[in-house]
C-alpha cells in the first residue's frame, strides 16, 4: 500500500490502515516514550495510549503530512504525562516490601506466556522419571551436571546422557513453540 493511500484510508479510520501504521510506526513511538521513561512497563502503556490518541484523532490529520513526527509528538506528550502522574504517586522502594508480600506476586505477560509455561511443564511431565528428575535439577533449581550427579548418586555421564534424551524429546515435543 502506498504511503499516501495509507494516511488517506487511517484518516478515515480504516481498521487494516490503523494496524498498518501501528506495525510501521510502533517502534518509533515506543522509542519515544522510552527515551522520556526510562522503563519498558511505562513506554508499553505510553505507546497504547500514544496510538489511541492517534486512532481518535485521525480525522484531524492532514494526510499529506508526514505520519512518523506526528506520531512521534503524540507519544513524547503522553509520556510527559504519565511520567508526571507517576511522579505524584507516593511509593516504598520495591526492597523494603518483604517477598512474602503477597501483591508482589507478578502474572505472565500475555495468555500466550501461560500457554507456553503449561505446555513446557505437560511436556517434561511426560518424560520418563529418571529425566525428569535431570530437567527439573537443571533448569528449575540451576543445578550443574556434578551437582546433580551428586545428589542422585550416579556418574556424570549418566546425568549427561539422560540429560541429552531429555532435551531430545522436549524438542519434539515443543517444536512448535519455537516461533
Amino acid at each position: 500500500m502506498l504511503e499516501g493511500e495509507l494516511r488517506r484510508r487511517f484518516c478515515h479510520g480504516d481498521p487494516d490502515a490503523v494496524r498498518s501504521i501501528y506495525r510501521s510506526y510502533g517502534g518509533l513511538v515506543y522509542a519515544v516514550a522510552y527515551k522520556v521513561l526510562g522503563e519498558r512497563g511505562l513506554a508499553e502503556e505510553a505507546t497504547q495510549q500514544a496510538f489511541l490518541k492517534a486512532w481518535r484523532a485521525a480525522q484531524s490529520f492532514d494526510d499529506r503530512r508526514e505520519l512518523g513526527p506526528w506520531l512521534a509528538a503524540i507519544a513524547r506528550r503522553v509520556a510527559i504525562d504519565l511520567y508526571r502522574r507517576e511522579a505524584l504517586r507516593a511509593a516504598d522502594p520495591l526492597d523494603s516490601v518483604p517477598s512474602s508480600e503477597p501483591s508482589l506476586i507478578s502474572s505472565p505477560e500475555s495468555a500466550e506466556a501461560i500457554s507456553d509455561v503449561w505446555e513446557v511443564r505437560r511436556a517434561v511431565a511426560r518424560l520418563p522419571a529418571d529425566e525428569q528428575e535431570v530437567i527439573r535439577l537443571k533448569h528449575f533449581d540451576g543445578m550443574t551436571h556434578v551437582d546433580i550427579a551428586e545428589r542422585l548418586g550416579v556418574a556424570v555421564g549418566t546425568v549427561k546422557s539422560r540429560s541429552f534424551r531429555a532435551h531430545k524429546r522436549l524438542a519434539a515435543l515443543l517444536g512448535h513453540l519455537r516461533e
